[in-house]
C-alpha cells in the first residue's frame, strides 16, 4: 500500500509549467535530462531572437491585407531615387538612337527651361524601342510595385507608389529634363508594373515558404528572389530582410517551443514534467 501511495502521489506531481522559461528542478545521479541546462539554453537562446516587423510573407495571400514598413518603404524609396539618377546618367551616355532624346535639345540649353519646356508639350506617343517600352519599364514598374508591396502594403498601395515612382518622380521628373513625357510610359510602367509585379509577389511568397528555395535549389531560390524583388533583397543586405529573418525567427522558435524533460524516479520517488511553451 506504502508502494501504491506513493506512486499515486508522484503520478499526480507536475513540477513545472511555465511560459518562455525552464524552472529548475531536482535532479538526482539516476536522471537522464538536466533541466536547470535545458532552461539555460533556452534563456541564452531567446536572448539572441528578436521578433521581426510584421510581415505579409507570415499570413495568407491576400490582395488586401496591410502590414506597412513605412521606414522600410522610406529606404526603399531613397534607393530608387539614387538608382533612377544613375540610370539617367548612363542614359545619357547612350547614343540617340537608343534613347530617341533630341540631343540638338539637349545641349546647350539650361537644365530647368528644358524641363518646362518638356512637361508642357507632353505627354505624346513616344517612338522608343519595344525593348524600352514593352519589357524594360514593365519590370521597371514591377520593381517599384514590389518595393512597396513586400514592406506589407496592400494591391492598392502598392499601385500607388509603383504610379508614384514611375510618373512622378520618373517621367514627369528626371526624365523630363531630356524628352516630353511619353503616354505608354505613363500607361504601360504603373499598370504593367502592378501585373507583373503581384505576380512577382506569388512567386516570391513560394520561395519564401520554401526557405528561399525554388525546386529544392537554394541557389534558384535567391537568384530569383534577386531578381524579382530587387530593391528589398539588396537593401536586406544591409538593413536586414523581414522575410528571411522571419524564416530564422521560426526556425528558433520551434526549437524552444516546447521542450520537455522527463526524470526518472529516483529513490525518493520523485517525478518531474516540465513544459515550456512560447506565444
Amino acid at each position: 500500500m506504502t508502494t501504491l501511495r506513493h506512486i499515486l502521489i508522484a503520478m499526480l506531481m507536475v513540477s513545472a509549467i511555465s511560459l518562455n522559461a525552464a524552472e529548475d528542478m531536482p535532479v538526482d545521479s539516476a536522471g537522464v535530462a538536466d533541466t536547470a541546462n535545458v532552461a539555460s539554453v533556452m534563456v541564452k537562446t531567446k536572448k539572441m531572437i528578436k521578433r521581426p516587423h510584421d510581415d505579409l510573407y507570415q499570413l495568407p495571400y491576400s490582395m488586401w491585407t496591410r502590414r506597412e514598413n513605412w521606414v522600410r518603404l522610406a529606404e526603399n524609396t531613397g534607393v530608387l531615387f539614387a538608382a533612377g539618377f544613375a540610370t539617367l546618367g548612363v542614359l545619357d551616355l547612350l547614343p540617340e538612337d537608343a534613347t530617341a532624346w533630341n540631343r540638338k535639345n539637349i545641349d546647350g540649353k539650361p537644365m530647368f527651361k528644358r524641363w518646362w519646356a518638356n512637361f508642357h508639350a507632353g505627354p505624346v506617343w513616344d517612338s522608343d524601342q519595344p525593348l524600352f517600352n514593352y519589357i524594360l519599364h514593365p519590370y521597371a514598374g514591377a520593381a517599384y510595385y514590389m518595393g512597396a508591396r513586400s514592406q506589407g502594403f496592400n494591391v492598392l498601395g502598392s499601385l500607388a507608389y509603383c504610379a508614384f515612382i514611375s510618373t512622378v518622380f520618373w517621367e514627369l521628373g528626371i526624365e523630363c529634363f531630356n524628352e516630353v513625357p511619353s503616354i505608354q510610359d505613363l500607361i504601360i510602367t504603373p499598370i504593367g508594373g502592378m501585373v507583373l509585379g503581384e505576380a512577382f509577389y506569388l512567386l516570391k511568397r513560394h520561395i519564401v515558404s520554401h526557405d528561399y528555395r525554388l525546386w529544392g535549389s537554394p541557389v534558384l531560390g535567391n537568384a530569383v528572389a534577386f531578381i524579382i524583388d530587387p530593391v528589398n533583397e539588396v537593401l536586406g543586405l544591409v538593413f536586414g530582410n523581414s522575410a528571411r529573418q522571419w524564416i530564422k525567427y521560426n526556425k528558433q522558435q520551434s526549437a524552444i517551443n516546447i521542450t520537455s524533460s522527463w526524470i526518472p524516479p529516483s529513490r525518493d520517488l520523485k517525478l518531474g514534467l516540465t513544459i515550456n511553451a512560447t506565444f
